[in-house]
């Protein structure tokens, strides 16, 4: 009956019935992950969720657990947000400056397809190692940026930036009332879609770097020692934290896009 509560304004599922309903996908890809690990019964190959659950309490009472999650969050989202300082500045000036444009977007084209892995083991020759997570999450990171605030620029709606011209706005005012509105959606496609591939590629690059204090370095002696059970409870805290963190900034884009609806 909870599934059938509606909100009327927006026509979506009560937030009970929102709640219940993640729980129950939830039970059901645990109950999936239990069954295989019976159809296996190899615990070096799969663990139990029961048995990873009581070693993540475990990792949980010891210091070095909230330290490297700690470090491994400082270390990706500065990386994270160097990207969307960078990349909204790049992606202005090459929609005002074709000299720009020229110059930096074939340096992006390269930068987005070519593979994270590359840029990790460069990235361990040219830089220490505790700096590569967020060097890489930065690399992977700013040319979403920068396509998603181009692609705003450019659909700006000209329309409203005449109507900017014959009431003299001003630049300030025009940007904040006619581009800022604009370009934010995008944006916020843009922190949402980069703070999760910031995440993954600076674990990533944790683990190829064996990075003291991080996530990644668990991992890396984990898979060495064949942890198999430090493996999964590792990998799991990756995935609670990439999802807090989508979750955090999905909230503050939306605080942010509220502001500028009532301004």
């Amino acid at each position: 009956m909870i599934f059938t509560i509606k909100n009327k304004k927006t026509g979506r599922k009560s937030y009970p019935a929102r709640v219940v309903q993640k729980i129950l996908i939830a039970l059901f890809w645990l109950a999936v992950w239990q069954v295989l690990y019976l159809a296996v019964k190899q615990e070096i190959l799969v663990v139990s969720p029961v048995r990873v659950f009581l070693r993540l309490t475990e990792l949980m009472r010891e210091t070095e657990f909230w330290l490297s999650a700690g470090y491994s969050m400082v270390r990706i989202v500065s990386g994270f947000l160097a990207a969307v300082f960078t990349g909204t500045v790049l992606a202005v000036l090459t929609s005002v400056s074709c000299l720009a444009n020229g110059l930096f977007r074939p340096v992006i084209s390269i930068v987005k397809s070519t593979p994270v892995a590359s840029f990790i083991l460069l990235a361990l020759v040219w830089i220490e190692s505790p700096y590569v997570p967020a060097f890489t999450s930065f690399l992977m990171v700013l040319p979403v940026v920068w396509a998603n605030v181009t692609n705003g620029i450019a659909k700006t709606d000209r329309n409203l930036l005449q109507m900017a011209r014959v009431y003299r706005f001003g630049a300030a005012k025009t940007v904040r009332r006619v581009y800022v509105p604009s370009i934010l959606p995008y944006f916020t496609a843009a922190c949402t879609t980069g703070m999760g591939l910031a995440w993954k590629a600076g674990v990533a690059a944790e683990v190829l770097a064996n990075t003291k204090y991080s996530i990644g370095g668990h991992i890396y002696s984990a898979k060495i020692y064949i942890e198999t059970v430090d493996l999964f409870a590792w990998t799991v805290v990756v995935i609670l934290l990439s999802v807090l963190l989508e979750w955090m900034m999905t909230h503050i884009m939306r605080a942010v896009s509220r502001k500028y609806s009532l301004s």
